[in-house]
């Protein structure tokens, strides 16, 4: 399997540990496959295998033969396992009532569905780097789940370093503390004021400084990184089996999002051949993805602060990859319209929109705080299962677009409710058990550095420390 950067007219190809360790491509762009493999003819073999075996016959589909096939299973086998997930059915389905199902993603060690992924990266990035005798450091932003996610991961790795940058404010007690508590001599949690688009524009400035990158041997964990989108694409499968008997069957796949990775994977997963007929978005207030979703038009707009902060996002850093199939794959196009974007903070693409909604079968819905708790409240009365804000937002969209075709709508689990403990309280009247182990998580020992909102503070912090 080869790969191309969105934004490269010449179309450079490069293999998938390049575009492992490099995050982000020097024009900018971010990489894709050449193609997406199909896997439509052997569904029924896919459907027997447990899910480390599920993985590897997935994703070597895109690894290749960049990484042997012994040595892939061995971190598939490590990383998928039941001491991690808590649970020998990684990401189990529970039913909810009609044809509505949760899959549980976020089981692992920071909560979150980022686990899914992030721990693949980190056995995986420690393998090609030890392999190779070279260091990376890891500049990465997030509004709450991937700081914890990518730290879990990578923390005591002697060839990683990770610099996280969050938002000062946004984020919940419980995610602040659990990066902050990691401490570890290689993890470096960055505090920026702001929302946490500007931490994020501050790592995509970094990423095409690539002189800098070089020199300092940067990479990314973020949504961009595709071997991220490629460990989640597996789970999209699991799924599926899960909620089919066999393979002539649809499902809705309800997905929260705000970096429009999650959703990206289940785009691609039908691209493969998994016959997905729906892919709904679920959003917040923040309904950039929602208004794109259902007219084409693409615009950046000042971020509200809400009860679900994974979603308080402005501009999604996967969509460029669904902008670049759109565009027909033509990185002159694409580039184009990305720069009309940057200068405009607009992008109209509302003569593409019948191939969004009708081709590739993305719908979408947002939802308020009272909706996302009205939710949650009642799924706790109906079926003693509690659910955090941004799953709630999805099952509020498995909801709205329920028909009676009895087609399985399958809300994607993204958070654990005890990282949202004041909006779940809100919603059932009390805290619910928090994990083992996560208990007076916020009176631990916590680590942040303050820097400005700034490329040069940044930069100063990295040549300082690194």
């Amino acid at each position: 399997m080869e790969y191309i950067s969105t934004r490269d007219i010449n179309k450079k190809k490069h293999n998938f540990v390049e575009v492992l360790l490099s995050g982000l491509a020097p024009d900018g762009g971010l990489y894709v496959p050449i193609k997406y493999p199909l896997v439509s003819a052997y569904l029924g073999k896919l459907r027997q295998l447990e899910y480390p075996d599920l993985a590897f016959q997935i994703m070597s589909l895109f690894i290749g033969d960049a990484i042997s096939e012994l040595q892939l299973r061995s971190i598939l086998t490590k990383t998928y396992h039941q001491d991690v997930f808590k649970t020998k059915d990684i990401t189990p389905v529970t039913h909810l009532d009609d044809h509505i199902y949760i899959q549980d993603l976020s089981s692992g060690p920071s909560l979150a569905f980022k686990d899914i992924a992030m721990q693949f990266l980190g056995h995986i990035m420690d393998y090609v780097l030890q392999e190779n005798d070279q260091t990376l450091t890891i500049v990465g932003a997030s509004s709450g789940d991937t700081v914890s996610a990518a730290e879990e991961a990578m923390r005591g790795k002697h060839n990683i370093n990770v610099v996280m940058l969050t938002p000062k404010t946004g984020m919940s007690p419980f995610q602040k503390a659990q990066a902050g508590s990691i401490l570890e001599p290689n993890i470096f949690n960055l505090s920026v004021p702001g929302p946490f688009d500007i931490c994020q524009d501050l790592v995509k400035t970094l990423n095409r400084d690539n002189t800098f990158k070089q020199h300092y041997n940067i990479g990314a964990v973020n949504s961009i990184n595709w071997g991220r989108i490629c460990a989640q694409i597996v789970y999209y499968f699991k799924g599926y089996f899960s909620v089919t008997s066999d393979n002539s069957q649809h499902v809705d796949m309800i997905v929260p999002s705000g970096n429009f990775g999650n959703v990206l994977a289940g785009y691609i997963a039908k691209q493969m051949g998994l016959p997905i007929r729906h892919l709904i978005v679920a959003t917040n207030e923040n309904r950039v993805l929602d208004t794109f979703v259902k007219t084409g038009v693409y615009q950046q707009q000042d971020v509200i602060v809400t009860s679900s902060p994974s979603m308080d996002i402005s501009k999604a850093s996967n969509i460029e990859r669904l902008f670049f199939d759109l565009l027909d794959q033509k990185p002159s196009d694409l580039c184009e319209k990305m720069i009309e974007f940057e200068t405009s903070k607009l992008l109209d693409l509302s003569s593409l929109h019948d191939r969004l909604k009708n081709h590739y079968g993305f719908l979408s819905d947002d939802s308020n705080h009272d909706q996302r708790s009205q939710v949650i409240q009642r799924v706790y009365e109906d079926h003693r299962y509690i659910i955090d804000p941004h799953t709630a937002a999805a099952v509020k969209a498995a909801q709205t677009y329920r028909d009676n075709t009895g087609t399985p709508m399958l809300c994607l689990e993204t958070a654990k409710p005890t990282k949202f403990e004041a909006a779940v309280k809100e919603a059932i009247g009390f805290v619910p058990d928090r994990p083992k182990g996560f208990e007076g998580l916020e009176s631990k020992e916590q680590r942040f550095f303050d820097i400005d909102a700034s490329i040069g503070s940044l930069k100063s912090f990295i040549i300082e420390h690194f």
